[in-house]
């Protein structure tokens, strides 16, 4: 039995989501344990393309038990879009998708109170989606949110909403001369949220803990990246949610000790969305070629990405923080191109070289990249089924990015479908799932 988390090792974006669907046929379960509808993970099928905002990326293999976690926030009208459209596309939600009765609701308010702070923040602007999720950790962490429970029962949540919609509207109506908000009209519209919902809603601690009691494997999928977490993240410039690891355990009520390891995923470049320090940003023409070949752009908002070199500076701080047993390297084929590679090994700062990445927001801020040039390969890596098929240069390049890391890679993605994807010699995976080597060859 092996229970795996998942996890970005970077800002978001990795990859993550065709990681998990590549794992997916070997684990009985996928739980998804923090984050909301901010948070997009794309997985390619054949010629199908599924964006995935809430529901775990497991759901798309028949049979697999899918579980939004107590971690998550709900925004419960973009969840349902979201279930009727896998629906309307032949997948099975009924018996497969579980949802904690103690999963905080995005209210109506939230978005407006998202979008009305980012517009007061000028240049120190964080870049939300403006979906209300911050706004919905705010309450959570506040001790006045409303859980998926709540809505179940009428006469409280309709106590819970009057409370919260005179604060809200207050805060609306005189902090940002914003639109403010009737209870009635947030009550009929999700009472028949309600009714869709219901039959979903259940104790996934307990659920989870009785399937692994029954020797069920779980996989546990985080969104967003460790540079993004409410804690270890660039904060402020960070989601609102525990992103790495550590997140496994108090977005699912699952214990840590019946967690076995945490596989990594990081781009074989970098990227992040939004405001903040972005120490192996490029510029110019490279940083349009890379965007442009590796289509950076928002799966949920379609926002351009700010590309750079990969960063191992981050790339340490994530195995550390995480404790990550393997990463999995994803759009290799990306950088197919590029006569020179640059990989940032350390961070100048004030005539040091800084090779532990440095919790002080000025730091980072004012840091600039100490670089090692590599040089590129000029093929194609695309649908590489074996290392051995990789360019020289290549593998060069993935063997000086294990040994910056100081753990070895798993998998290596080079294209969106499933099967663009090589299985490294010796791969950490192997132990967790011996049968990955079968279906990846």
């Amino acid at each position: 039995m092996a229970n795996i988390v998942v996890v970005g090792t970077q800002w978001g974006d990795e990859g993550k989501g065709k990681v998990v669907d590549v794992i997916t046929p070997h684990v009985d379960v996928v739980v998804r344990y923090q984050g909301g509808n901010n948070a997009g993970h794309t997985v390619v099928v054949g010629r199908e393309k599924y964006v995935l905002q809430s529901i775990p990326s497991g759901i798309l293999h028949r049979g697999c038990r899918c579980v939004v976690g107590c971690g998550v926030v709900v925004d419960p009208g973009s969840l349902i879009e979201e279930m009727e459209s896998l629906v309307q596309r032949g997948v099975t939600l009924d018996g497969n998708l579980f949802i904690s009765k103690n999963a905080h609701l995005i209210m109506p308010y939230h978005p407006a109170l998202d979008r009305a702070s980012e517009a007061k923040l000028g240049k120190r602007r964080i870049g939300t989606t403006g979906k209300g999720v911050g706004p919905a950790y705010v309450d959570k962490a506040a001790r006045v949110g409303i859980r998926m429970a709540d809505l179940l029962n009428e006469p409280l949540f309709r106590e819970k909403l009057e409370l919260n919609v005179a604060q809200k509207n207050r805060l609306l109506r005189e902090i940002y001369d914003a639109q403010t908000f009737t209870v009635e009209e947030i009550l009929n519209q999700y009472l028949r949220y309600a009714g869709w919902l219901a039959p979903y809603v259940t104790d996934t601690a307990l659920l989870l803990t009785r399937w692994i009691d029954s020797g069920y494997k779980v996989l546990f999928e985080g969104a967003q990246g460790t540079m993004l977490d409410v804690d270890h993240g660039t904060y402020p410039y960070i989601t609102s949610s525990s992103t790495t690891a550590g997140g496994a355990a108090t977005g699912t009520g699952v214990p840590p000790t019946r967690i076995h390891g945490v596989l990594g995923v990081s781009k074989a470049y970098t990227t992040r969305v939004g405001g903040g320090p972005f120490p192996s940003e490029m510029s110019g023409a490279i940083a349009e070629h890379i965007r442009a070949r590796g289509n950076e752009y928002g799966a949920v908002t379609g926002r351009p990405r700010r590309c750079g070199w990969f960063d191992a500076v981050v790339g340490r701080y994530a195995v550390r923080i995480n404790g990550l047993d393997t990463v999995a390297l994803t759009k290799l084929d990306v950088l197919d191109q590029c006569e020179t590679i640059k990989v940032c090994t350390g961070y100048r700062y004030r005539g040091e070289i800084l090779t532990d990445f440095p919790e002080d927001e000025t730091v980072v801020g004012e840091a600039e990249p100490a670089y090692e040039e590599l040089e590129g390969w000029g093929a194609s890596t695309r649908g590489a089924k074996n290392e051995a098929d990789l360019p020289a240069k290549a593998r060069r390049y993935l063997e000086r990015l294990e040994e910056l890391l100081g753990v070895p890679f798993c998998l290596i993605s080079t294209g969106a479908q499933r099967d663009e994807t090589i299985l490294c010699e010796d791969s950490p995976l192997l132990r967790w799932f011996p049968s990955v080597r079968s279906s990846l060859l």
